[in-house]
């Protein structure tokens, strides 16, 4: 990787950096037609769409069972890492659960309950690597929050991956399905002879992923159009450059769009993460995906005249992971408040965000960071909002409601509160 400098940025640079996208308008036709399949043919679609894309040919879709049994014959050391990271994962979302109340306001009682959606899909990537994590991120918040039926969708294979059907199992899933891809977001937002359609559709995925959801939204909710990894590493004189470079790699290994940057305002800093990262690219297994995410236009180690200019030029990335590695890492944590997920430290790698810290992964993409959060329980709860006037609190705002009502030529509202008083 080179080194740029920020302030010697031209705007074509600055675009491929600050206006990053999914790649979905290039398959929103395609996606529209696989979804109108879908809705109309069903498991028919479904199983035709396997042979074309995954190139199998699909028996049952319902493998719900399956995921017990993955579960009982895997390895006990792997079960045991699944079961660590579950119980990481529910102790932190079971801390946002919401909570009813009800206040006295000048004889007005307001409040707001929350209720559980009903159901809710989970889409559990494949593809190039298997993501038993996803699951996990997915499953657990939506149980957490009191959903009654959540369903798993994960790509098929001759055999779907016993570490994902494992972690579905371990996070409590109703309903598991052998379908990926956007059929499969199109299924769990329609349903199908065999999957149960649901209220809100959630999870990472591809581009056609990405599509889908953005095709059934207003149908059914979501949770929000995610692209590949990213991550920004903001780092002073006093950070490890292995370490900047090691994460770098890391979110560089899930995909050749994926996002990766570092910005300094250390000349010697900027240089060392550069070369660390072409030297640890090279030990890697995915060495081929890592080195198409190093190439892309909105990757790079970037040097900053100052910790400001490095903050600012983080602040505009709005990155889905933001790693703050310096000696005041909570001072520069309160100037950059755009970010899906922030680790501070040394010891913090992404990777455990990741897997097992226990804050979510799915988190926003493409500077979505900006103004919505990553998934949550919150995602999965409805609130309303609940008042009881007594006639003494109705009779101090009466006329305040019917001169609005009025002012706005909405007699009949005004009428509705003087007929209290008749």
């Amino acid at each position: 990787m080179n080194v740029r400098t920020v302030a010697d940025l031209g705007p074509d640079e600055r675009s491929a950096l600050f206006d990053r996208d999914a790649g979905v308008e290039a398959v929103r036709d395609d996606v529209a037609d696989i979804v109108d399949a879908v809705s109309e043919e069903g498991d028919v679609a479904l199983r035709r769409f396997a042979s074309e894309f995954d190139d199998v040919e699909v028996g049952n879709i319902d493998i719900t069972d399956a995921a017990e049994r993955a579960y009982e014959e895997l390895d006990d050391e792997l079960v045991a890492a699944i079961e660590d990271a579950a119980n990481n994962i529910r102790a932190f979302h079971e801390r946002q659960r919401p909570e009813d109340w009800r206040d006295d306001f000048e004889g007005r009682e307001l409040g707001r309950r929350f209720s559980p959606l009903d159901s809710a899909g989970v889409y559990a990537p494949g593809g190039t690597a298997a993501y038993p994590s996803s699951a996990l991120m997915g499953v657990i918040p939506a149980k957490v929050a009191g959903v009654e039926h959540v369903a798993v969708a994960t790509p098929p294979a001759e055999e779907v991956n016993p570490v994902t059907l494992a972690a579905i199992h371990v996070a409590g899933a109703d309903a598991v399905y052998q379908v990926g891809g956007a059929q499969a977001i199109a299924a769990l937002a329609y349903g199908t002879e065999t999957v149960t359609s649901t209220d809100i559709v959630v999870g990472p995925g591809n581009r056609w992923v990405t599509a889908a959801k953005a095709e059934v939204r207003g149908d059914v909710a979501i949770d929000f159009l995610a692209g590949p990894s990213e991550i920004m590493v903001v780092a002073d004189g006093a950070a490890d450059p292995e370490l900047v470079a090691a994460d770098l790699v890391a979110q560089a290994e899930h995909d050749e769009n994926a996002s990766v940057v570092a910005v300094t305002d250390n000349e010697e800093l900027a240089e060392a993460v550069a070369e660390a990262v072409e030297r640890q690219a090279a030990d890697r297994e995915r060495e081929a995906v890592i080195r198409g995410a190093l190439d892309n236009d909105a990757s790079g180690v970037f040097l900053a005249r100052s910790m400001s200019e490095a903050v600012l030029f983080a602040e505009e990335y709005a990155a889905e992971h933001l790693s703050i590695q310096a000696e005041d890492d909570e001072a520069l944590l309160e100037r950059i408040p755009s970010a899906g997920s922030v680790f501070l430290g040394p010891y913090s790698p992404v990777a455990a965000g990741d897997y097992a810290a226990g804050t979510n992964h799915v988190l926003p993409t493409g500077g979505a960071a900006r103004v919505t959060g990553g998934l949550s329980v919150d995602t999965f709860v409805r609130s309303t909002t609940v008042q009881r006037l007594s006639e003494d609190s109705l009779g101090e705002l009466r006329e305040t409601i019917t001169s609005l009502a009025e002012a706005e030529g909405l007699e009949a509202h005004a009428e509705s509160v003087r007929k209290r008083f008749e």
